[in-house]
């Protein structure tokens, strides 16, 4: 006679084992373990104060330069905040000093930089990308050695040549200069853009009649744009804050860019720091300025010549 089964009897189907291999019991069982890459309570307090404090000494400085310039010289070296707000400094500087003119200089030599060292690093960057030719390897290894050398160690050669050339006091001077800060590191970060940069785009442009020029300007160029921005702020960045060969192959206070100019309210002679904390946040404006504007480029542009498509 056969038995008749109950749902008692039917066997339970078991329980998935979690990824860790580690079976919940239940109340009283273990737990699961943590997965990969999860922080427990104390790592995550650690790791957010460290944040915090490298973000507070990161913001010290400027904040600090941005609260002095309302200040009078009186109250230049106080731990209080802006006890006696005024706006001073800055009236003093654009209005009693050679400021303006400074800052006409330097627009001059960023612009002149900026346009002819993105020209020469694109174009440079493009032909070690896509051709081969006598000298080539010579040429990457120049670029690179370049890079080794402090700013400081050239001075020296440089000023020679400039005054041979007669190249001091000019513009054109201090462009030729931050073209060679500018153009070897720009060069070698372009080419690693164009090398991600599918060839077949190339061969495309020839079999439509594109010379070699027209096939770089009119197809490589469109997509080169993230590149492009980083090349534009590297260059502006180096010709609008430098400040040894600005200060060496400048003299004479209506020659001087801004860099050489700040120094002008701090030397041997005067030391006024709330004019110069002034001086220094207007000079800042216009680099604030253009990175928001080129932000946006800068991590794609930055990370591109990282892998090779």
């Amino acid at each position: 006679m056969a038995t008749e089964t109950t749902p008692l009897d039917e066997p339970r189907p078991a329980r998935p084992v979690p990824p860790g291999g580690v079976r919940d019991t239940g109340r009283g069982g273990r737990r699961p373990p943590r997965r990969r890459g999860r922080r427990g309570r104390a790592a995550s307090i650690g790791l957010h104060a460290t944040l915090l404090t490298a973000s507070a000494i990161a913001v010290f400085p400027p904040l600090w330069l941005l609260v002095t310039s309302f200040k009078p010289k009186s109250d230049t070296f106080t731990r209080s905040l802006v006890s006696h707000f005024t706006l001073d400094n800055y009236d003093h500087v654009l209005n009693d000093t050679e400021f303006l003119r400074w800052f006409g200089n330097s627009v001059v030599v960023v612009l002149a930089t900026t346009v002819v060292g993105v020209l020469i690093s694109a174009t440079t960057g493009y032909a070690l990308s896509r051709f081969r030719f006598p000298g080539m390897r010579p040429l990457m290894w120049t670029l690179l050695i370049t890079q080794m050398f402090p700013m400081a160690v050239l001075i020296v050669p440089l000023y020679n040549l400039m005054s041979r050339y007669g190249l001091l006091n000019q513009p054109i001077g201090l462009v030729v200069t931050y073209l060679t800060i500018a153009v070897p590191f720009c060069a070698w970060m372009m080419k690693g853009f164009f090398d991600t940069i599918p060839v077949a785009i190339d061969e495309s442009g020839r079999v439509d009649g594109l010379n070699p020029f027209g096939t770089f300007w009119r197809l490589i160029m469109p997509l080169a744009r993230p590149a492009l921005a980083v090349t534009s702020f590297y260059t502006f960045v180096t010709a609008w804050a430098e400040v040894a060969y600005a200060t060496a192959f400048m003299t004479g206070e209506t020659n001087l860019t801004l860099a050489g100019g700040l120094q002008t309210f701090v030397n041997q002679h005067t030391q006024d720091w709330h004019l110069m904390t002034a001086a220094a946040v207007l000079i800042a404006v216009p680099a604030i300025l253009v990175f928001g504007y080129a932000q946006r480029h800068l991590q794609s542009g930055l990370t591109a010549g990282a892998t090779k498509a």
